[in-house]
């Protein structure tokens, strides 16, 4: 490895433009020049080994810079970043430049060997991991502060020197994908293996599960249509549907992790090793010595943080679900007045007017979200977390709490307090098809607009400048760097679950819930593919093998789907008949009823494996051999140990 990187040289005639940075206009050219240095500078000297060109346009150059690298720098980067690729053999291996003739379709002479999102996820790596070695400021910048091991381009970020980073598109390739995966209206799978080809593991296998989750929804769907348009009011049948749902939720849940397996098994993601996590780019604290690490990096005082999320946080959170709670009241005053209005009145407007406060109360509900978000991600950068892993994860924890009790309180006042089934039905509906509406405006046909907007006037001011200079590439980074922002996944899993919510927890009450769901995903996986391919710029490939804490987040859902379905079937008139004497009774019953369903559930989750045989048999066998391997080094390093001895 070591000698590889010493002979590879920094200068490749057939330059292959993969990333671009922006740098902030007016930056210093001391400042440029240095960063440039660091970039081309071989890795020995702390440099990141890569190729780095300005991008000329019919001004000049610019403070746009593209990057690449040489072929033989990104098989070493794979090696560095731990990527998995398929063996000769058909297995699934950590590539190693040492190694390389044993993996399948490889050849010097194929560059094709790793993806393009592959190659772009190796030079953000390789940028993410330049630091400082004796710098102590920014050159041009005495106020922008650096220290030994601080990352360059961190530092250059949160100082406003660099203005973006972002991979650059490859207009054949997303010509072809937008074909086969939005282009057509056809009933079948997405092209899963070509979107994690050109957008990365996260992203597909978001696309993976919002297609598995559609398909998984038609059962309840088709189970649902009959049910709601003979309104059957039967106690067995009412029972037969809930009980249904249940171990529907169980089941899609513990099947998806196993298809979840066989994708991310052949995407090589199953096998990566999770690389030791460096602090987030937030990150802020007194300069210290990693214990870990030996390194040095901010440190910040744990308690510090716990005080910050328990005396500010917290606080701040149960503030704003009071809010909440203090609007869905004021809703309830609405419906109030609606349903007197239409008994004073009785006609076609009065009868309008029932869904108009349901409607209102849907909209302030999206509002009400997307406000707490930006306040939730505030409060969370703020508690100053050292790992993304736990930023996420409290973020997510803020997020899904108020998501929650915002979305789902009013259902549980209507069903638990109010008793009254048929207002609930009408709110579930309402709030369920708005919420629908306004995600699909607000996350997709606004922002295709407004982009579509803008790059007709950007085509128009390129093809009406007369110039001999080849503006292609240039047309396509000014296009491409205008475009937002894809923030990740965040929302469109929040979307999900949500659906998930009122798909289960009251599907007993409105069983066309599915059918709702059903067709927004039909819709949702066309324009999210369209938003993917059209909006925004292209996404950092980032590799994942699981959809994370999602999975808790909907396996939770499905046990408060448990507890809901057994109270609302013990609500209904046919089972409190059953216990005229003793309300008691039926409390007790109810309970026992809810425990054997959370029984069976656990059983099954227990009883059906998170991973194929298959896929348990292969990592069983990769892990045998990978010992076999250590334990021949380890006797070969013996032998040399042995005879050293002997002929000292």
């Amino acid at each position: 490895m070591v000698e590889s990187w010493s002979f590879l040289d920094t200068a490749e005639s057939n330059f292959r433009p993969l990333v671009v940075i922006e740098l902030a206009k007016g930056t210093k050219q001391e400042t440029i020049e240095w960063f440039t240095k660091r970039i081309v500078d071989k890795k020995a000297d702390g440099g990141a080994q890569l190729l780095i060109k300005p991008l000329v346009t019919e001004k000049g150059v610019e403070n746009i810079y593209l990057v690449g690298a040489s072929h033989l720098r990104l098989l070493l980067g794979a090696e560095t970043v731990g990527l998995v690729k398929e063996c000769s053999d058909n297995s699934m291996r950590t590539f190693t430049y040492s190694s390389r003739k044993t993996f399948k379709h490889f050849a010097d002479d194929n560059h094709d060997f790793l993806t393009m999102a592959e190659c772009q996820y190796i030079i953000k790596h390789e940028l993410e991991n330049l630091r400082a070695k004796k710098e102590k400021i920014i050159p041009g910048y005495p106020q922008a502060k650096l220290y030994p091991g601080k990352s360059i381009v961190r530092r250059l970020l949160t100082s406003g020197i660099l203005v973006q980073i972002f991979p650059l598109h490859d207009r054949e390739e997303l010509k072809k994908l937008s074909h086969n995966w939005y282009g057509r209206v056809k009933v079948g799978y997405q092209p899963l293996d070509d979107i994690r080809c050109y957008f990365g593991e996260t992203i597909a296998l978001y696309f993976g599960f919002l297609e598995y989750f559609t398909f998984a929804l038609i059962p309840m769907a088709v189970i649902g249509i009959p049910y709601y348009v003979f309104a059957w009011e039967d106690y067995d049948k009412y029972v037969m549907f809930a009980t249904f749902n249940l171990l529907w939720s169980t089941v899609i849940l513990e099947v998806w992790k196993r298809m979840c397996a066989i994708l991310t098994y052949r995407w090589g993601t199953l096998l990566m090793k999770r690389q030791f996590e460096e602090p987030r780019p937030g990150f802020h604290g007194v300069l210290g010595i990693n214990p870990v690490t030996g390194r040095e990096e901010p440190v910040y005082s744990s308690i510090k943080r716990q005080l910050r999320i328990y005396l500010v946080s917290l606080p701040f959170v149960c503030l704003c679900l009071y809010f909440s709670l203090y609007v869905m009241m004021i809703y309830f005053d609405l419906e109030q007045w609606a349903l007197d209005y239409h008994k004073e009145n009785e006609s076609n407007f009065s009868s309008l007017m029932l869904y108009v406060p349901s409607i209102i109360y849907a909209v302030v509900i999206e509002i009400m979200n997307r406000i707490y978000r930006y306040a939730a991600e505030f409060l969370t950068s703020w508690e100053n977390h050292r790992l993304e892993s736990s930023y996420q994860n409290h973020l997510i924890l803020k997020v899904l709490v108020f998501n929650f009790l915002n979305c789902f309180a009013s259902l549980f006042y209507i069903a638990f307090v109010l008793f009254d089934m048929k207002l609930l039905r009408q709110s579930l509906a309402t709030l369920l098809i708005t919420s629908q509406i306004l995600n699909q405006f607000a996350e997709s046909l606004l922002p295709y607009w407004l982009q579509k907007r803008y790059n007709r006037r950007m085509k128009k001011r390129m093809c009406s400048k007369k110039t001999g200079v080849d503006l292609s590439l240039a047309e396509q980074v000014n296009m491409e760097k205008e475009m937002g922002t894809y923030l990740g996944t965040f929302d469109d899993y929040l979307e999900l679950f949500l659906q998930f919510g009122y798909v289960s927890l009251f599907s007993c009450v409105y069983p066309l819930a599915a059918v709702f769901a059903v067709l927004n995903n039909i819709t949702e996986i066309y324009s999210d593919a369209l938003k993917m391919c059209r909006v925004y710029k292209r996404p950092f490939a980032e590799p994942t093998a699981s959809i994370g804490v999602w999975q808790l987040a909907f396996e939770t859902m499905s046990v408060i789907s448990v507890v809901t379905n057994c109270i609302l079937i013990g609500m209904s008139p046919e089972v409190d008949a059953l216990f005229p004497d003793s309300k008691m009774e039926l409390v007790l019953t109810v309970a026992l009823v809810e425990h054997l369903l959370l029984a069976i559930k656990f059983i099954m989750a227990f009883v059906i494996p998170d991973k194929p045989r298959e896929i348990q048999m292969k990592l069983a066998k990769l892990e045998f051999e990978s010992l076999e391997a250590l334990k021949q080094q380890v006797r070969a390093f013996q032998m040399q140990l042995h005879f050293l001895l002997i002929h000292r």
